[in-house]
């Protein structure tokens, strides 16, 4: 059995002018070696209004993905609630606190980080930023939102792009979805 960990993502997503954006690079990685280049770690959910990027073990993500996709039926698309509940089964359940799995989740009012450890946290300045390459990619976003006047979808591809020059385990393939 491989005992390497799997590495390599930069999620980055943030609200600016009226906009939401949510993006992520394609590279997966298995100890030193890349193993994927276009990988899309960013989905819409619940009927396209809700924007989830994972950051993690593949498995793991998509496990986490799922049971928070089931959150936001129960509650009727309600983010923060669906994400509390989440948190709280995260804690409490055997298997899901087994998870090595971030979430980055965003809608048109809040930007969340659903953490391994079943915390749910909203950044003060409405940027979530997760995976190896994260805090580049959110010092980048940081800057361009201060600085320019990029759009909401234009300062996450700087920002992803900014990250893949820094972060080895981050490429140029990214997927960029909006709202």
């Amino acid at each position: 059995m491989n005992t390497e960990a799997i590495h390599g993502t930069t999620i980055i997503g943030l609200r600016h002018k009226g906009k939401t954006a949510l993006g992520g690079d394609g590279q997966v990685t298995l100890g030193s070696t890349v193993m994927k280049q276009n990988s899309n770690k960013i989905r819409k959910l619940h009927n396209n209004k809700i924007l989830v990027g994972f950051a993690g073990s593949a498995a793991d993500s998509f496990s986490l993905m799922e049971r928070f996709e089931e959150k936001l039926e129960q509650y009727q698309g309600q983010v923060v609630r669906a994400a509390v509940e989440l948190a709280k089964l995260w804690r409490t359940d055997k298997y899901l606190r087994q998870l090595e799995a971030l979430l980055a989740v965003l809608d048109g009012e809040h930007a969340l980080i659903i953490s391994g450890t079943g915390d749910v946290i909203e950044p003060d300045d409405g940027i979530v930023a997760i995976g190896s390459g994260g805090s580049y990619a959110l010092a980048a976003a940081r800057m361009l939102i201060r600085h320019t006047k990029l759009d909401a979808k234009e300062i996450v591809e700087e920002s992803l792009s900014a990250a893949s020059d820094i972060c080895i385990y981050t490429n140029k393939h990214f997927t960029i979805e909006e709202l």
